[in-house]
């Protein structure tokens, strides 16, 4: 017979796994040790974030002669050392960066960078060597070193654009919301039933016969999530829809470790500006207020976000007032137990690898943290080591 607890769980559990191909449950049933009350976001910059015009190297004369059109003039840049700065539209992060809850990566990469967009993506997305293709993604070998808490909705859930990124693998159990909540759930009716391991037949049932939102539990959980009072209200920005849902979730008590949000446009081209000021004042503001939320309702410190992109930008603009596919950019970690501060090297302008600015940290060192620091895992198949990111 099922008990009420195992109801509740998988009552609530049931509705929020709409993806494709995915299985209801089961979740694996022994968890390995680690901070599984911890929760990575991951924030995909998509196209190829242009990182000298996000963190401003005003100092550098070289700098402005590199971009006569686009640099971010000095007396706007937000300084905050010597010689480096954050772009402007960044100001509502200034109290996460004062609070040394802003970490800033500095000339992230890789060897022999690929710029192609879809090539680059896969490398940072299964951190495979640049001349490695794998195919599960990161955080699905990580998790089949390490089993998730059995406990979890998903091993994964994904709120923005269709790919799923580091959780690809056929092992892996992840959800795709829409921005909307309700519509997500009303979505929940194209589930196809999972085989059950749990052993409770009582259980089995129930999952194999959820597949609209007709019963009164579908009910309740649609009105749970919607009624979650935030306090704040999110930009209207599709990012900023993201991260009023991923706020919801938590809020409303959804288990998972990691949640995929992701930012398009940034494969900024021709007329940079005034596209990659909108974009990050769309990041900014959203995680600004994501911040507030989760720091009021006491999961500040269960909470971490972490950018990446395919690639960065070359130093010089190009002839259309825009910036062309480049190699090294800084990464950002945002949370109550991140270290704040700088981490790495500026890569240096006068000393480049023909066009691209030269790496100086492996974006496998930032997997190594959130695997090792913010986790616990061990993750074996990650050679770097951590950067010591986290409190």
């Amino acid at each position: 017979m099922m008990n009420r607890r195992d109801f509740l769980k998988y009552s609530f559990a049931a509705p929020a796994l709409v993806g494709t191909g995915v299985q209801l449950l089961p979740f694996p049933v022994h968890a390995s040790t680690g901070n599984w009350d911890r929760t990575l976001i991951l924030l995909e910059l998509k196209g190829g974030n242009d990182g000298l015009n996000t963190v401003v190297p005003f100092a550098d004369k070289t700098y402005y002669d590199m971009r006569p059109t686009i640099a971010i003039p000095r007396d706007k840049v937000l300084k905050h050392s010597e010689k480096l700065g954050f772009h402007p539209a960044f100001s509502p992060l200034m109290p996460l960066w004062e609070a040394k809850q802003m970490a800033v990566i500095l000339g992230v990469g890789y060897r022999n960078p690929n710029l192609s967009h879809f090539r680059g993506i896969d490398i940072w997305n299964s951190a495979s060597d640049a001349d490695q293709y794998l195919e599960n993604g990161w955080i699905t070998q990580l998790f089949r070193e390490s089993k998730p808490n059995a406990e979890f909705a998903a091993d994964g859930i994904n709120l923005g654009h269709n790919s799923v990124g580091p959780l690809e693998g056929d092992k892996t159990k992840v959800v795709t919301l829409n921005k909307n909540p309700e519509k997500f759930l009303k979505q929940a009716g194209r589930i196809k039933p999972g085989n059950s391991q749990t052993g409770n037949s009582a259980l089995s049932h129930i999952l194999k016969q959820r597949r609209d939102l007709k019963s009164a539990a579908d009910k309740m959980i649609a009105k749970q999530i919607r009624t979650v009072k935030l306090g704040l209200a999110f930009s209207d920005s599709k990012i900023g829809a993201q991260f009023e849902t991923a706020a919801r979730l938590l809020v409303a008590g959804v288990k998972t470790p990691v949640l995929k949000l992701t930012i398009k446009k940034f494969d900024t081209h021709a007329g940079q500006e005034p596209l990659h000021t909108e974009l990050l004042t769309e990041i900014a503001t959203s995680i600004s207020t994501f911040a507030k939320v989760m720091k009021a309702k006491g999961l500040w410190d269960k909470v971490t976000v972490m950018s990446y992109s395919e690639f960065g930008r070359r130093p010089f603009e190009n002839n259309s007032s825009g910036s062309d596919h480049g190699t090294a950019a800084p990464h950002f970690m945002f949370g109550g137990k991140v270290k704040g501060g700088f981490y790495g090297e500026q890569p240096p302008l006068d000393d480049l690898d023909g066009v691209n600015l030269k790496y100086r940290v492996h974006f496998r060192e930032i997997y190594a943290s959130v695997a090792r620091e913010w986790w616990g895992l061990n993750a074996g198949f990650i050679k770097e080591k951590p950067l010591g990111l986290f409190l």
